[in-house]
């Protein structure tokens, strides 16, 4: 007698007899159904179920950092490039993306996010030149030098900001096709729409003869040049596939969570904070995106709740001050835990809890 889980995750009587049905993304029938059921809850569920608080404060940034995070992972994770110049692409995309929307008259919403993608490519593609010569730690510093530069650039030069006295520029009046995009609902759908089509395009880029590229390159770049693939193809596509997704997200970030930002919106921190995403759900895994940016999102609000909440159950008056200074120690723990008990995140847990339901309830 079968029962419990392996009833529903059984995968024998699943043959394939094609080459196009054994490479397809979920080869388990249970694990196509479970993500389609996913994706149609979020498209349908959450909107009845969730207010408008836990729209604007939760599901909006955790969409558009977690598309800002499969960017960083197609770089850092897939091609094992470092790069801390992801909070500058992100803000390559979002002044492109302005400036494009507000000095060209009618330009569609759209476009004007996807040529500030195009824009973050090419700066992303130029930041990426010293890869093909440095790698590592060295990397890492010439991407910084990214980060600063744009940081400069967005701050100094006024003509990127629309010549506004303060730096701060903003954007109203949001429509696709005659669809307006201003309460949290739209915002969140419009968000979602764009995060369902860049996982799917990723994760068949990634499966893809050019994602086999990047892990060859990832795993031993000596070996993958003498087997004939060229890193510097294999390099900068990397970079210029991430830059796209990242500027993309960066359009999104300031156009539709943000409304009006300035500079500061898009800092180093930004960087580190996409980087801590991809390493704590899990290097080069598609999945791990997801999850390194839910838990980055959710773990700040949680902290603000709980922490509080126990120190008042043993008579203690903690400060918003001291919830911040304890958030960055949780963030450094979990990173350096992560990175010692399980280098692959969470997303290495989830698969590992899918190869035991396999075979429950026999023990393994």
């Amino acid at each position: 007698m079968e029962t419990g889980a392996n009833m529903f995750y059984r995968e024998n009587g699943q043959f394939k007899t094609s080459y196009r049905a054994d490479q397809q993304i979920f080869p388990i029938a249970q694990d196509r159904w479970a993500v389609l059921a996913l994706i149609a809850f979020a498209f349908v569920g959450v909107p009845l179920l969730v207010d408008e608080y836990m729209l604007r404060a939760i599901l909006i940034p955790f969409l558009i950092l977690a598309l800002a995070a499969l960017g960083v992972n197609i770089l850092v994770g897939y091609c094992g490039q470092i790069s801390l110049g992801s909070g500058a692409f992100m803000a390559v995309g979002a002044y492109a993306a302005y400036n494009t929307f507000v000095r060209i008259e009618g330009m569609p919403l759209i476009v004007a996010l996807l040529s500030g993608g195009f824009f973050a490519t090419l700066v992303g593609m130029f930041f990426g030149i010293p890869s093909l010569r440095v790698k590592g730690l060295y990397l890492a510093v010439a991407t910084l030098a990214a980060q600063f530069f744009c940081d400069w650039a967005f701050l100094r030069i006024s003509w990127f900001t629309n010549n506004t006295a303060s730096g701060s520029v903003s954007v109203s009046n949001l429509q696709v096709f005659g669809w307006q995009i201003d309460t949290p609902l739209h915002k969140y759908l419009f968000c979602l729409g764009f995060l369902v089509l860049f996982g799917l395009l990723a994760k068949n880029l990634v499966r893809s003869a050019i994602g086999r590229e990047w892990m060859a390159i990832r795993d031993m770049d000596v070996a993958a040049a003498v087997i004939g693939i060229r890193p510097m193809y294999a390099k900068l596509s990397a970079f210029a596939v991430s830059s796209f997704i990242i500027g993309v997200a960066g359009g999104l970030w300031s156009f539709v969570h943000l409304g009006s930002w300035e500079p500061a919106a898009f800092s180093v921190d930004r960087s580190f904070q996409l980087l801590f995403m991809v390493i704590i759900g899990g290097l080069g895994s598609i999945m791990g995106s997801f999850f390194g940016a839910a838990f980055i999102v959710v773990l700040p609000i949680f902290l603000n709740q709980f922490l509080p909440w126990t120190g008042a159950l043993v008579g203690l008056q903690i400060s918003t001050a001291a919830v911040s200074h304890a958030e960055f120690m949780v963030f450094g723990g979990l990173i350096v835990w992560f990175l010692i008990v399980e280098p692959h995140g969470l997303a290495r847990l989830w698969s590992v809890a899918k190869q035991k339901l396999r075979l429950w309830p026999f023990p393994h």
